[in-house]
């Protein structure tokens, strides 16, 4: 099993929307396309409150991963409600990536 963290950094005062539009429209996306949304959080506390949204998908493989985001960045839909919601100004400012697999001690081995 491979996990992907994916954080985005928001423009201010637009998280709101974004998790709305996670919520609603994304989620139904992912599972669209066999995407499995692991886990979501927004901080606490600390200086990124009300600006990031940090959450987990779960893949069986990388390849299983690529073949997945593929599908899912060519499909209309999804390009559509980005393009439908955000216009030319995105919500997100800057986003990171990491790609994870489980320890050998970990639970999810």
């Amino acid at each position: 099993m491979i996990h992907e963290l994916r954080t985005y950094d928001v423009v201010p005062g637009k998280l709101p929307a974004l998790q709305e539009r996670m919520a609603k429209r994304m989620i139904p996306l992912f599972e669209k396309h066999g995407i499995v949304l692991a886990a979501a959080w927004v901080p606490e506390v600390g200086g990124k409150v009300n600006h990031r949204l940090v959450y987990i998908l779960a893949y069986e493989s990388l390849a299983d991963r690529e073949k997945k985001w593929a599908a899912f960045l060519a499909d209309e839909e999804v390009l559509q409600l980005v393009a439908e919601t955000e216009g030319d100004e995105p919500w997100v400012l800057r986003s990171e990536n990491t790609l994870l697999r489980p320890t050998d001690y970990s639970p999810l081995a």
